[in-house]
């Protein structure tokens, strides 16, 4: 009986939750557009409102500094804009910061000049050096910093705290990308003192194609991306997807782990990696010795694709990835271990990392799994490695 495949790339999107999907299906039911004030209008709003609550729950928030979009990529490009506006009157951004091992949503800098932009460097870890932070705070007028609390492709996790307290005390505006933190660590501290926090559903369990951002005060709020419409307070035109939305909710509600469930994932995680470098001592963990997500793993070896192990579990029947879902297609390097190289990491960016990411459902069974698949695919490396030194 062939073998069932294994899922471990959830960084990239984890499985719809059965929770979720039902939500979607019952709103599909709701046939009102929620902007119309008749019942059937009212009952789609309500749907909106439901999810808006559990949304802001999750990030603990108000459920009025909930701002549904498309996605996190929209949702950043509407946060990163020099013109914003406090209790309104405008207030201007003149340049800004972000990490350069960032999610390219985030590092490609949204609506801003790109002369306008500055990308913050890292440890050997990937962290962002805080003194090149406090230089570009001082070197010139109030801007906007922006950052990912959690690696998309290492794990690793800023110092948000510190970020947004400097970064606050500078008179600049903060946005936070909690994507790959939230359902993983807790939301409250990185959204404490963030302008803006963004969010999406399908990395949680939810559906793909919705997201949102979460203000940190309704007074203070970015120049709307999308305009023509009164939706979401007039800060995203358009009428809202209620299923995807309900989904979303749905979803948020199961997110916020209890400590139990994060040090079972941590535990999932200390046996991958023990066993990784068991198998093969000539993979390392990038930023190891950092802290990072309790769920995710990146392997990196000198002197082997990571594409290549990619290729080699997929017809294993096991899925992870080799990098940012949103960089498919690509072959080759990664630009978050080339700013980690460029920080002093002894890694080799062309060689790509491969990353193992997994969720709530993932048992020690489907780890020791992986470890038996790789560990073979790392075995035929080697006699391969072997016979074209003896030829």
């Amino acid at each position: 009986m062939r073998e069932t495949r294994l899922y471990l790339d959830h960084n990239a999107s984890a499985p719809l939750l059965s929770e979720a999907r039902d939500a979607i299906v019952a709103a599909l039911a709701t046939v009102g557009n929620p902007s119309s004030v008749h019942a059937e209008g009212r009952a789609a709003r309500s749907l909106l409102a439901t999810a808006r609550a559990d949304v802001a729950r999750l990030a603990g928030a108000e459920a009025e500094a909930v701002v549904f979009t498309s996605g996190a990529t929209e949702a950043a490009s509407t946060c990163l804009t020099p013109h914003w506006a406090r209790d309104g009157r405008d207030v201007t951004a003149a340049r800004l910061a972000v990490i350069d091992t960032d999610h390219p949503c985030i590092r490609e800098g949204g609506r801003f000049a790109s002369a306008d932009a500055t990308r913050l460097p890292v440890d050997p870890n990937g962290v962002v050096r805080l003194d090149a932070l406090d230089r570009w705070l001082a070197a010139g007028p109030p801007g906007l910093v922006a950052f990912c609390a959690a690696n998309s492709e290492t794990g690793l996790l800023q110092p948000a705290g510190e970020i947004v307290s400097r970064a606050r005390a500078a008179g600049a505006i903060v946005v936070c990308d909690g994507v790959q933190a939230a359902g993983r660590i807790p939301l409250d501290a990185l959204a404490l003192g963030a302008d803006a926090l963004i969010l999406s559903a399908h990395k949680i369990g939810g559906p793909k194609g919705v997201g949102a951002f979460v203000l940190g005060s309704t007074g203070l709020r970015p120049r709307p991306l999308l305009t023509g419409g009164a939706q979401e307070t007039r800060q995203r035109a358009g009428t809202e997807a209620a299923a995807l939305i309900a989904g979303f909710g749905a979803a948020a509600c199961l997110a916020r782990r209890t400590p139990e469930e994060r040090a079972r994932m941590l535990d999932l995680r200390e046996r991958l990696e023990r066993g990784i470098l068991t198998l093969s001592p000539g993979f390392s963990i990038v930023g190891g010795t950092a802290e990072r997500l309790p769920q995710t793993v990146m392997l990196h070896h000198p002197g082997r694709r990571a594409e290549t192990a990619q290729i080699a579990m997929d017809l294993a029947g096991i899925a992870v990835s080799a990098g940012s879902a949103c960089a498919s297609g690509k072959v080759g390097g990664s630009s978050v271990l080339e700013a980690m190289a460029r920080g002093g990491a002894a890694v080799e960016p062309d060689m790509g990392g491969l990353r193992i990411s997994f969720g709530p459902e993932t048992e020690a069974a489907a780890i020791d799994r992986f470890l038996s698949a790789f560990g073979a695919h790392c075995a035929r490396s080697a006699e391969r490695a072997g016979t074209r030194q003896v030829a």
